[in-house]
């Protein structure tokens, strides 16, 4: 009797899943400390606990968040790259339209969303990546503004000035932070996508 030559199939490539953590990593770093900067200057009536800030004082949490920034930009930008020449972006990321985000959307809030090829992105996950690459590039490009406003002044001008640069970084900071933590409510939900994320491959089938 033939045996089964069936073995497990890898879901995420090696660079994929460095960038993936390495971007991670960074994301928190840049939150935490721009949470301290923040602080420094708020521009609501609220300031985030210091306990959850990194930097320990505006100068630590300057030298933390423009230290990170390159790396996140960096790291960032490789990931954008390979998605893009190796063709991955298109094969992953769509098709995409309304009517199918909404159709898989009612059918993950419902519990009958299939999670059998981890390789495969629903239109909720295209539509949750693409949007966290956008919102990600809004936060590098307001923070341009906020570290070199003289020196970017069209893009100073398209945010509505220094102040509405600050507005626009601290809402893409807050939507980035809401993926986060909607990310990892899913990942609570189907662990195995942590383990894809780790090793690279999914359960036999």
């Amino acid at each position: 009797m033939a045996q089964s030559s069936a073995s497990p199939k890898a879901s995420h490539p090696r660079w994929l899943r460095l960038t993936h953590w390495l971007n991670a990593l960074a994301v928190l770093v840049m939150v935490t400390s721009g949470w301290r900067i923040y602080n420094a200057s708020p521009i609501y009536d609220f300031s985030f606990p210091t306990s959850i800030t990194l930097g320990g004082w505006l100068g630590g949490a300057l030298q933390w968040h423009f230290a990170t920034m390159w790396f996140l930009a960096i790291n960032g930008l490789v990931y954008l790259m390979i998605n893009l020449f190796s063709g991955r972006l298109k094969r992953r990321f769509f098709p995409l339209s309304p009517k199918g985000v909404l159709h898989d959307l009612w059918a993950a809030l419902r519990g009958k969303l299939g999670h059998a090829d981890l390789g495969h992105y629903n239109q909720v996950q295209r539509f949750a990546y693409l949007f966290v690459i956008i919102d990600i590039t809004l936060l590098v490009l307001s923070g341009l503004v906020l570290w070199k406003s003289v020196q970017f002044p069209i893009l100073r001008e398209l945010m509505w000035g220094y102040e509405g640069a600050r507005r626009v970084h601290f809402f893409a900071m807050a939507l980035l932070v809401a993926f986060v933590a909607v990310h990892l409510v899913m990942v609570a939900l189907v662990p195995k996508t942590l383990l894809a994320m780790i090793v690279g491959r999914k359960e036999p089938v």
